[in-house]
């Protein structure tokens, strides 16, 4: 029995996080009770296989985090999408992409989806994204005969967008992650001169897959459209401008709306993606831009400044203190050779790294149904990933795979965590069961792009081929 304690451990953190437990605590404290547990039983006489040794690395590893300047980029693209959303940029941003492509039969649900992308882009928290995203849209898309099903699975679907669509926050976290993982795995096996992956290599290589994701959605929903044109619509440009409310000429509000959120997005990951700047930089470039932004758009009151600040400190003490957790139970998971047995795991497993490879994905996509990114990036990765990249799997080609697939669970029925942030702000007259019709086909694009990025892992390794 004792030779399992790291399955034992790894359940019990699940278990407690079902409980409803703050994810930080829950970490460390089940760590803490399992070492607590290994050095009782040792003091006993009792081999519990435990090594008391991992835990001195513990202050070193707080220190690492706390000197991370990779991690600095976290807060800052928190408060750019919070300035983004809270100084009303992404509402007026909406108003012009509905002008633009409202008149067309689907053209409504396509805006709503290019708006939420770069709204993802910039915020990169799926619940952020998919409030934000219903109660600026959905009443609107209602209002103008869109099918409930149709309506809420763009909107679910574009929020997800975030775990895949650069600059996010959770390709920031993955990409810091994966690096120690690539590390690690090289000197494994034996390779002292390490390469590096860094979060401007996750971002070149989920360029092209997200990009791709946006175009089958918007097909999808050009499809829907030609096939079922009640289902979405044209609406009268006139009368979305009565609705919207806005006084100043299409030309004016599209040069106001579209133009500079566009180009700050343009500027932030340009800069990545030409090497002018580190992720870390181009994040204090996007936090100033939408501060800018804000202030010309004459949306940013004190009251708004204090909201917006206390928002960003917020979701960054809660990602640095599941940091900290999760490093805690790293050690702690490590110290029963948790380590070792999952190694031996996926050595003795059929298919070899094809066969390792589905089955982590399989978990991974299970956890989403109760773990949020952060978790996952920071439990699961560290222990898997070391022991996939030493079987050979490009880091890059990993991450993409790992996002994507997160994202496909974020929006499956009945646990996906997009659904139930949306049921939380639509209106009554949208059933449950319309929000899951209306997911459906954007999950089969989702697999259908998973499997692509199988068959063809160029599709993320190319681009930061390139610029390497």
């Amino acid at each position: 029995m004792l030779e399992l304690m790291p399955l034992v451990l790894f359940f019990a953190v699940c278990a407690v996080l079902l409980l409803g437990f703050p994810v930080a605590l829950s970490l460390a404290g089940t760590a803490l009770a399992f070492a607590g547990l290994g050095l009782g039983l040792e003091s006993l006489g009792i081999d519990a296989n435990f090594n008391a040794g991992y835990l001195a690395a513990y202050p070193n590893r707080l220190y690492g985090i706390m000197t991370n300047t990779t991690l600095l980029a976290v807060p800052l693209f928190v408060l750019m999408g919070v300035l983004l959303e809270k100084s009303k940029v992404a509402e007026t941003l909406l108003d012009a992409m509905a002008l633009v492509f409202g008149s067309r039969s689907g053209g409504l649900g396509i805006a709503v989806t290019l708006v939420g992308m770069l709204m993802a882009a910039s915020t990169g928290i799926v619940g952020a994204t998919v409030v934000t995203m219903g109660l600026m849209s959905l009443p609107t898309m209602l209002k103008r005969g869109y099918s409930p099903s149709l309506a809420t699975g763009t909107i679910c679907a574009t929020g997800t967008l975030g775990q895949i669509i650069p600059p996010s926050i959770a390709l920031v976290l993955l990409g810091d992650v994966l690096s120690s993982a690539y590390q690690q795995a090289q000197l494994s096996m034996g390779i002292f001169s390490p390469k590096t992956v860094s979060v401007g290599d996750l971002f070149m290589g989920a360029l092209v897959p997200g990009l791709l994701l946006v175009g089958l959605y918007m097909l999808y929903i050009a499809f829907t459209a030609w096939r079922h044109p009640e289902a979405a619509p044209p609406v009268p440009r006139e009368a979305l401008m009565d609705e919207l409310g806005h006084t100043q000429g299409l030309t004016m509000l599209l040069l106001k709306g579209l133009v500079p959120p566009i180009v700050l997005m343009v500027v932030v990951l340009g800069s990545i993606l030409a090497g002018i700047a580190t992720p870390t930089e181009a994040s204090a470039v996007g936090a100033f831009g939408a501060l800018v932004l804000a202030l010309v758009y004459r949306k940013l009151s004190l009251a708004t400044l204090k909201d917006v600040l206390r928002s960003t400190t917020r979701v960054t003490s809660m990602v640095f203190l599941i940091l900290i957790g999760a490093a805690l139970f790293s050690l702690v998971f490590r110290a029963y050779g948790g380590e070792e047995m999952v190694t031996g795991l996926f050595e003795h497993m059929p298919g070899g790294v094809v066969g390792a490879t589905l089955i982590v994905m399989l978990v991974i996509f299970l956890l989403g149904f109760i773990l949020d990114f952060i978790e996952i990036t920071f439990v699961v990765v560290p222990i898997v990933g070391p022991i996939l990249l030493a079987m050979g799997l490009d880091p890059i080609w990993l991450g993409i795979m790992i996002a994507i697939n997160l994202q496909t669970s974020f929006l499956t029925p009945p646990f996906g965590f997009a659904l139930f942030y949306l049921r939380g702000v639509a209106p009554a007259s949208v059933t449950t069961a319309s929000i899951y019709r209306g997911v459906a086909p954007f999950i089969v694009i989702q697999l259908a792009m998973l499997l692509m990025l199988a068959l063809f892992p160029a599709l993320a390794t190319w681009l930061p081929a390139q610029f390497g």
